[in-house]
């Protein structure tokens, strides 16, 4: 009897999830990054010239902080990702246009080192490193980075960190003071960036438009879940205490944070009910600093509050076997 020839196979094994997928990490993180370049740009519009230097700024400390950590460490270079320069775009929006060079560098550094590198890296991490920077200079600098400059709104105009500038009151640190008048044109205002805040936090019309690209491009690429229960938690408080649930939902950095930090796949739970608890959660948390706290924003503190929860969350919320987890 003839004997039959065997071939020889090579067996790769790996660790599980063996998921096949061509949405890759870097096309997630250059697509997120061209959502958030309208909002961006209308900041340096809005602000000036050094609000563009503030973006450009964090995005390079970001990406050399990345790269410098990483060699040091004898680490895989992961800065091709573009998680490091996305980090630190959304670092610089969600500050003031007249924060420091020397603060923006040491709050985008912290991002990438602290808050992602010191846990292993991309994956790894659980606080959202962009928050976690802008937590660190805020609650070290507050003064600094609460100055709001009047918009200019001329891409030429440049006014240094530094220098005395004249100041404005944002719509929310007017509604801590019960000095804030409601009216149409504040709601317009508001949705289309003509009031002081942070670089990128003030167009809510091109922020949702970048929200809208990412949906058009692939619709996995956000989780509508955890937006839409952090921005109807808040306005179902506002609700309930009698408040102006418009103004609530177009103030501060509600947005940017429910669409663009909250959404973190890295640091929010795995399965559908954990994604729910944790934007009921921020939104409360939200709601609650901005009528009785310290400071007239939450949204940074809703964030990580529930970044810090999310391990808790996805442990006793455990997802089905055979279920996707975090890309």
């Amino acid at each position: 009897m003839k004997k039959e020839g065997t071939q020889k196979f090579k067996v790769i094994v790996s660790s599980s999830p063996h998921i096949r997928d061509p949405l890759t990490t870097h096309t997630i993180m250059r697509l997120v990054f061209i959502a958030l370049l309208p909002a961006a740009i209308w900041g340096v519009y809005e602000f000036g010239l050094y609000a563009g230097l503030i973006l450009v700024t964090s995005i390079v400390t970001a990406v050399l902080s990345e790269y410098l950590f990483e060699i040091i460490t004898k680490r895989k270079i992961t800065i091709s990702d573009g998680s490091a320069a996305l980090t630190g775009l959304l670092f610089g929006m969600v500050i003031s246009p007249t924060t420091p060079l020397w603060m923006v560098v040491i709050g985008s550094s912290s991002a990438i080192i602290i808050a992602k590198q010191f846990f292993g890296g991309l994956g790894s991490n659980f606080l959202n490193p962009a928050l976690f920077g802008r937590a660190v200079v805020f609650l070290s600098w507050t003064g600094l980075l609460n100055r709001w400059p009047k918009p200019a709104f001329n891409f030429f105009y440049f006014i240094s960190g530094n220098q005395n500038l004249v100041t404005t009151a944002t719509p929310l640190d007017l509604f801590r003071l019960h000095q804030l008048n409601i009216t149409p044109s504040l709601y317009s205002d508001l949705f289309f960036g003509r009031v002081g805040g942070s670089i990128g936090e003030t167009s809510k019309l091109l922020l949702l438009i970048g929200v809208v690209f990412l949906l058009l491009i692939r619709r996995d690429i956000i989780d509508l879940k955890i937006p839409l229960t952090f921005i109807g938690t808040v306005a179902l408080l506002a609700f309930l205490f009698k408040q102006d649930v418009l103004f609530h939902l177009l103030s501060g950095g509600l947005i940017i944070g429910a669409f663009f930090m909250a959404t973190d796949y890295v640091t929010t739970p795995v399965t559908p009910l954990g994604r729910v608890i944790f934007g009921i959660g921020a939104g409360v948390i939200t709601f609650v600093i901005r009528n009785w706290g310290i400071y007239p924003e939450g949204v940074s503190f809703g964030i990580l509050s529930m970044n810090v929860l999310t391990p808790l969350l996805d442990k006793i919320l455990p997802r089905a076997f055979g279920t996707g987890g975090k890309k």
